[in-house]
């Protein structure tokens, strides 16, 4: 009997030790799927793990295959995930037949915030306001001047910021075919600032067309005459004032005890048209890094977050005919009104070089970052006022003197303003409500760059 129970015991042993070689063998391959909706060729499609992690492999919705991470996958996101219709949106703008009150639908990455550009009859994603950017400048009275050193105490200038190496431009008009998306390297006259003569396919400097404002300030005016407007540092004037277009200029500057005057430059520009207002400022920095953005926009009292990159473009919604958009990575964009104005803006330093040859005197702790700008005109009347307005005028006379070397114009009295926004110099004309166009003969001039408008590259 003892016999047959060892017996027993054996063969109970035996069959379980083949139970476990049984289970410890391969692994079954685990079926995976791709959770995103975003993904409708691969979402919700059987995979199998691979063999070198037949229990742990995650899916690339994307490529749609299965992989081993290197890292344990993360959890996967909780069922009750709300996911939200898109949209439907329209375009509402009668300019645009073949696309007005069209339906259309927002795209997957803002599938409840769009809003539709109706020249390209497309939904595109709105963008929102950041909350760090400053307010824009609003002095009423300057600061206190920056203490000079003493002529006698020997002092050490510090390195500026190097050059920035020269930018580019392209042709933007499809229409040229033979010129359009080519890239061209600046001018070394104007390294920073410049776009493409579309019929010529060459660059030109933005700082020698007609409504160009640039340096220590330097104004073309509509009449292609060049003529310098200093003002004082940390004052506010008028550049442009008319019914339906008011824009003030912050400067900056600096003193230089050699001279009756400061050296000065546009740091930011208070623009007011209809019922809005819009600021965009150089913000203030030590080191240049032209890969940072330096740009400080803001819109009706609410700052404006524009992406870097080139094409990237912000239109707010209670006004649609007004438009950002960046024509660099960084630091430069062309502000539009349909109807009324286009202004392109590009934020630039005090290089080293250019410290030396003016003795600006510039210091390591500021490089004096300011606005290089251009001005087009779509809609002024003949009374238009301001230092740079005023060149447009019906009844404008140069005042400039012709042959000299830095040909001044004065009247820092009548162009002052006493904040950015205040339409309060003694030329002002702003109302808000456009007048319309008194001289078509210049409103409609065809230019040579391929844009409509007073104030490109056409002289009277």
């Amino acid at each position: 009997m003892a016999r047959v129970m060892e017996r027993s015991a054996c063969l109970l042993l035996l069959l379980f030790l083949v139970v476990a070689v049984v289970e410890a063998g391969p692994h079954k391959a685990k079926k995976v799927k791709c959770q995103d909706k975003r993904y409708p060729t691969c979402y919700h499609k059987d995979l199998y793990c691979p063999n070198t992690c037949l229990r742990t492999c995650a899916v690339d919705c994307a490529t749609c295959q299965p992989f081993c991470p290197t890292t344990p996958p993360p959890p996967p996101p909780p069922s009750h995930t709300p996911v939200h219709k898109q949209k439907k949106v329209k375009c509402d703008d009668k300019k645009f037949p073949t696309c007005y009150h069209k339906d259309l639908y927002c795209p997957v990455s803002c599938p409840r915030t769009c809003v539709v550009d109706c020249a390209k009859c497309q939904p595109v994603c709105s963008v929102t306001p950041s909350p760090p950017l400053p307010s824009p400048p609003t002095p009423s009275s300057p600061p206190p001047p920056t203490p000079s050193p003493s002529p006698s105490t020997p002092t050490t200038t510090p390195s500026s910021p190097p050059s920035p190496s020269p930018k580019t431009a392209k042709c933007r008009l499809r229409n040229y075919p033979q010129c359009y998306g080519m890239e061209h390297t600046c001018p070394v006259n104007c390294p920073n600032n410049c776009e493409v003569d579309c019929d010529t396919c060459k660059p030109v400097c933005d700082c020698i067309k007609a409504g160009g404002v640039c340096e220590d300030p330097r104004f073309v005016g509509a009449d292609g005459i060049t003529f310098y407007f200093h003002g004082q540092k940390d004052k506010d004037f008028c550049l442009v004032s008319d019914s339906n277009i008011h824009i003030n200029a912050h400067f900056i500057g600096r003193r230089n005890e050699n001279m009756k005057r400061d050296f000065t430059w546009v740091q930011s520009l208070g623009i007011l048209f209809d019922n809005h207002k819009l600021y965009i400022g150089a913000k203030k920095t030590a080191t240049w890094d032209d890969a940072i953005d330096r740009l400080a926009l803001v819109f009706d009292d609410e700052p404006i977050f524009l992406p870097d990159g080139e094409g990237t473009k912000w239109q707010p919604i209670e006004a649609p005919d007004t438009s950002i958009t960046r024509t660099g990575h960084t630091n430069t964009v062309e502000i539009e009104v349909r109807g009324n104005f286009k202004i392109k803006a590009t934020v630039v330093p005090i290089t080293e070089k250019d410290s030396k040859i003016h003795s600006y005197g510039i210091t390591q702790d500021d490089c004096f970052a300011h606005l290089d700008l251009s001005f087009k005109f779509y809609g002024l009347s003949g009374h238009v006022n301001g230092v740079l307005g005023q060149t447009y005028a019906s009844n404008y006379v140069s005042r400039v003197k012709m042959g000299v070397v830095m040909p001044v114009l004065g009247g820092e009295e009548k162009f002052s303003s006493s904040t950015l926004f205040t339409a309060d110099c003694a030329v002002a004309r702003f109302t808000g409500e456009l007048a319309g166009p008194e001289n078509f003969e210049y409103a409609k001039l065809d230019c040579a760059s391929g844009m409509d408008g007073r104030g490109v590259v056409c002289k009277r």
